[in-house]
């Protein structure tokens, strides 16, 4: 079958192509009206979160359209992975990292940590192998601090401040540790529907959660855990046991996290 990207482009194409750009860049939008809410003085975590979720939604379709109609050939003039990936540091590290530190749910004195974890993002972000799109894996904790920073609110609630500092400062050196996590979208197909179907149930949970935040019932956060628990166990068995491409030129269209 002839490679699409081959034949001549049409205008409906080149249309559509710079329609994706303009998708992925409207999730600066959301992440404004979060950092916004962190500035109010009665801020509350609950529309930070939703905010967040937004731009994740955003994020998590631009890549597959990305993909399907070839950006990177059809609307060359922009750089879709620059987008890209200042809009995940900014809803996926910056700014749940700052609600984490306006919160107060580290102790006193020990907001560095949150800086330190920035900085690690912006290591991790910079990685020449953050993304190793051709074996389906991120290097390092892919500064998920969004999800991080939602469960940092519920043991803040039950534990206080000292645990909530503990896990920041071991995610901010997994940040930069040369481990791999499975990257969903592009796992092995045999377990990427398992991995793709759980987080959209997962996510299911968490949306529930956001209502009664920071107070949902126990035993909705414990079955929460699960998938990222089966997700990290999944990463390691895949990294250990699948067997490596040779690294070369990546042919596909900015891919999200």
């Amino acid at each position: 079958m002839a490679d699409t990207r081959d034949q001549p482009t049409t205008t409906k194409q080149t249309v559509a192509a710079y329609a994706v750009h303009a998708l992925t860049a409207s999730g600066i939008l959301p992440a404004a009206l979060a950092m916004l809410e962190i500035t109010r003085a009665d801020c509350d975590p609950r529309r930070v979160f939703g905010w967040l979720l937004l731009t994740t939604f955003i994020d998590a379709i631009d890549g597959p359209l990305a993909r399907r109609y070839h950006v990177k050939t059809r609307a060359k003039s922009i750089d879709g992975r620059t987008i890209d990936d200042l809009l995940d540091y900014l809803t996926f590290a910056f700014i749940p990292l700052m609600l984490v530190w306006r919160m107060n749910w580290m102790p006193d004195g020990f907001g560095v940590i949150v800086a330190l974890a920035m900085g690690a993002s912006l290591f991790g972000f910079a990685h020449s192998d953050a993304k190793d799109e051709q074996n389906g894996f991120f290097r390092g904790f892919p500064s998920y601090w969004n999800i991080a920073a939602f469960y940092a609110g519920l043991l803040h609630h039950w534990s206080g401040q000292w645990p909530v500092a503990v896990i920041i400062a071991v995610l901010a050196g997994l940040t930069i540790a040369p481990i791999r996590l499975v990257y969903p979208n592009l796992a092995p197909e045999q377990h990427r529907v398992w991995l793709l179907s759980g987080a959209a149930i997962w996510t299911l949970m968490l949306i529930a959660m956001l209502p009664m935040y920071p107070q949902p019932p126990a035993w909705l956060v414990l079955v929460s855990l699960v998938y990222p628990i089966l997700y990290t166990l999944a990463s390691f068995v895949l990294w250990r046991n699948r067997p490596f491409q040779p690294r070369g030129p990546v042919i596909s269209d900015t891919p999200s996290r």
